[in-house]
């Protein structure tokens, strides 16, 4: 249906050709001026529904430019009565139509606004060089024959970027929603690319309202048709490694064509140009920071994630066997003392199955709160061992006052108000003193020993399992409850 729709638009401007002819190509002008607005809200359409909104949001502020520019030669036309005449109006917009799709194509994935701030400012200066240089030459026409090939030239060169970086990107795509769009621009690109090479060298003589007008509809309703449809872009397996330098690469593409475009104006426009040498420098040195700094405060989260337990908050298990293992190395130096808390939530499954898993996991936040409260000293360490069981790593800390501490945890856990019932737990208690007299994984298993006998006496009680010192020096076990 929407390919019929586009050939009729095909016909209908054909016919307004064969049937309205006039110097100024009043007829013509009006289906050059609607095809790129209705690529455009086609675009505007695709991107209310899309993950790719900004791209598509991008194409289409760009395709509006164009409409502008397609809109001052219709009235400039009309009033000069023909229609051969390109005014400055027009040729800054057709320059500037290249400027949003030159920032989609440079733009790297979820990136901060102040890097699209400087990336848009980047993008618009391209823009004024790219029109000063343009301009240079449309001034000479009447004087220099040289003249419109340099600037057919430049355009050559405008949409050959566009299209070549669009292929680029579509082929790196790393996303669905990102490959689709990459693809619509990329086709898009390069009929447009064709198709201008062709006009602007083959029959740069013939004025607008010729046949030659239906040609230029064409790149506007293939990407009306492609952002309408929807249709999943094929895939293309990249080396990762290729994947990651096209994606990091992209940001140097503004810079870089600062650059360039400045080194061809600075002879007619050396302010213009040194203006863009400073902006491109510091532009990329800018963004390079921030870039920097957004990588740093990521692999930030990403160190903390990997320590912490995302429900409760507390140590994780990779980060509890860390903890232990340095802690034991401290008190085998030093010779103090090292005790090893494990938690174990009463009757956890079933308190599950009767309220639900989030009432469960709001029960393992409160209780896991309840022991780092409790646990007070900042040498002390708490943190998930497994499903409904907890670790308190307490350093430093005669029996006595480890068992007291696994006493306050027990009474605190028992006094939470939660809304489904009061809960309880078992405390078993692993000690070593001094801790050369056996491993890490010693202490962790004592403490487990004691947590059984815990559960195994009732359960809401605390038992210490404890690795001391005989009077004649050898080491053996002991319980107490």
């Amino acid at each position: 249906m929407l390919v019929v729709l586009a050939l009729i638009f095909l016909i209908c401007h054909g016919v307004v050709v064969a049937f309205w002819p006039g110097a100024a190509g009043e007829g013509s002008f009006v289906f050059l001026t609607v095809a790129p607005l209705l690529a455009a809200a086609a675009c505007l359409w695709r991107g209310q529904r899309d993950r790719a909104a900004l791209g598509w949001r991008a194409t289409a502020v760009a395709l509006l430019l164009w409409a502008g520019g397609m809109a001052f030669n219709m009235a400039d036309a009309l009033g000069a009565g023909r229609a051969d005449i390109t005014p400055r109006a027009s040729l800054l917009l057709y320059v500037l139509y290249g400027v949003p799709l030159v920032f989609i194509l440079a733009r790297a994935r979820r990136e901060r606004w102040t890097i699209s701030l400087i990336d848009g400012v980047m993008a618009a200066l391209l823009g004024v060089l790219f029109f000063v240089h343009t301009q240079s030459f449309a001034d000479r026409i009447d004087i220099d024959d040289q003249a419109m090939a340099h600037m057919q030239r430049m355009f050559d060169i405008q949409n050959l970027c566009i299209a070549g970086f669009a292929v680029v990107r579509w082929v790196a795509g790393d996303a669905p929603e990102r490959r689709s769009f990459y693809r619509a621009l990329a086709l898009y690109a390069l009929s447009y690319l064709l198709l201008a090479f062709y006009i602007n060298h083959y029959t740069a003589e013939q004025s607008f309202g010729a046949y030659n007008d239906l040609l230029i509809d064409l790149p506007f309703l293939l990407l009306a048709l492609l952002a309408l449809r929807q249709a999943p872009a094929p895939g293309f397996v990249l080396h990762p490694r290729l994947l990651r330098l096209v994606q990091a690469g992209g940001p140097i593409i503004l810079p870089l064509l600062l650059l360039v475009v400045g080194t061809l104006v600075v002879d007619h426009a050396r302010p213009l140009a040194l203006t863009g040498f400073v902006v491109a420098t510091l532009g990329f040195s800018l963004r390079s920071t921030l870039l920097q700094l957004d990588l740093l405060e990521r692999q930030a989260g990403l160190d903390q994630m990997a320590r912490q337990d995302g429900l409760t908050g507390v140590a994780n298990r990779r980060q509890f066997d860390t903890l232990l293992l340095a802690e034991w190395n401290r008190a085998r130096r030093s010779g103090s003392e090292l005790a090893l808390l494990l938690v174990d939530i009463d009757h956890f499954k079933a308190f599950n199955d009767e309220h639900g898993h989030p009432a469960g996991d709001r029960c393992l936040q409160a209780v896991a709160a309840v022991l780092q409260a409790t646990a007070g000293r900042a040498a002390d360490s708490v943190a998930r061992y497994g499903g409904e069981e907890f670790a308190v790593i307490v350093p430093g800390s005669p029996l006595s006052g480890v068992l007291a501490l696994a006493e306050r945890l027990r009474e605190a856990v028992e006094a939470l108000p939660l809304p489904e019932g009061r809960v309880s737990i078992s405390v078993g208690v692993g000690y070593l003193h001094p801790p050369a007299l056996a491993t890490a994984e010693q202490l962790l298993a004592d403490a487990d020993a004691g947590l059984y006998a815990a559960k195994r006496a009732g359960r809401n009680q605390v038992i210490l399992h404890a690795h001391v010192l005989d009077d004649d020096g050898g080491a053996h076990d002991t319980l107490d409850c």
